[in-house]
């Protein structure tokens, strides 16, 4: 690596412009050259004739896991390097390539050390999903989420309100998921190299919703008796209405009878975990 692009997004969750600045001479000091700093969204995303005309074989991303989805979807016909650092709340992605370490010993070890490795991603019309697809009703808390971040208190007891109607109202159904319960709440999808993994949550009282609450605070909630787990080939949303869905926490309509399918990407993450 010594051509990079570096991209960062101001609003995630930590990402303040001192961590931004230490970073960029952290990288200089390696002896990579900027070729540019985009930050997003108030910087339109490089493009891959962008990328190629200007040298880059390496895009560094620092940001949360949704910035992260929306520049690699926009370059995944790009053949250059992604190296992601943990810049938002969740940092899942960040996660899977580097564990827990800082983005500082992410950079430091990925100069000397680092292997390119594929990803799974889950996959329906235009849209992947690399971390998880949520449907169902309560996907639409996510617009309580964003007025939240904002700062846009006004509307969000209306929001709230709509979203616990819809998460206790009609729920989801999905062809191709054997096994799976009609009508539940939520479904996550995770990609896998093989298949897809599916979790319906299905919580209608207050004791499965604490219980279940419980469960996910103590890390095993896939356990809890609210989840049925299943896998499948390819899903489909059954019904005449579209409906809303995650991808990796960003909001996207998916239009019924859309196939829900996986795939891997080429090899263009950089991971710095140990092979073993």
């Amino acid at each position: 690596m010594q051509n990079i692009w570096f991209i960062t997004n101001p609003g995630s969750g930590s990402t303040a412009p001192a961590k931004v600045d230490a970073l960029l001479a952290l990288v200089a000091e390696q002896g990579w050259r900027l070729a540019g700093h985009s930050q997003f969204p108030a910087d339109p995303l490089p493009n891959a004739g962008r990328l190629t005309a200007a040298g880059v074989d390496t895009v560094i991303l620092f940001a949360g896991d949704g910035t992260i989805n929306a520049a690699i979807s926009a370059l995944a016909d790009w053949g250059g390097a992604f190296l992601l650092l943990p810049g938002g709340t969740m940092n899942l992605l960040a996660k899977t390539l580097h564990g827990e370490a800082d983005p500082a010993s992410i950079v430091k070890t990925g100069c000397k050390r680092a292997t390119l490795v594929a990803l799974p991603f889950v996959e329906a019309g235009p849209h992947r999903a690399y971390v998880g697809l949520i449907l169902g009703p309560a996907a639409s808390w996510v617009h309580a989420r964003e007025r939240v971040r904002a700062g846009r208190l006004r509307g969000l007891g209306r929001a709230i309100a709509h979203a616990w109607a819809r998460t206790f109202g009609r729920g989801i159904r999905l062809g191709g998921a054997a096994g799976l319960p009609p009508g539940v709440q939520a479904v996550l999808i995770s990609p896998d190299p093989s298949q897809l993994r599916l979790a319906a949550v299905n919580a209608r009282d207050w004791r499965s919703i604490a219980r279940l609450g419980w469960d996910w605070l103590s890390g095993d909630w896939m356990a809890d008796a609210a989840v049925t787990q299943v896998y499948a080939s390819t899903v489909s949303v059954l019904g005449d209405r579209p409906v809303l869905a995650l991808f990796d926490g960003e909001p996207h309509q998916l239009a019924p009878g859309l196939r829900i399918t996986g795939g891997m990407t080429r090899r263009q993450f950089v991971s710095t975990l140990s092979p073993a």
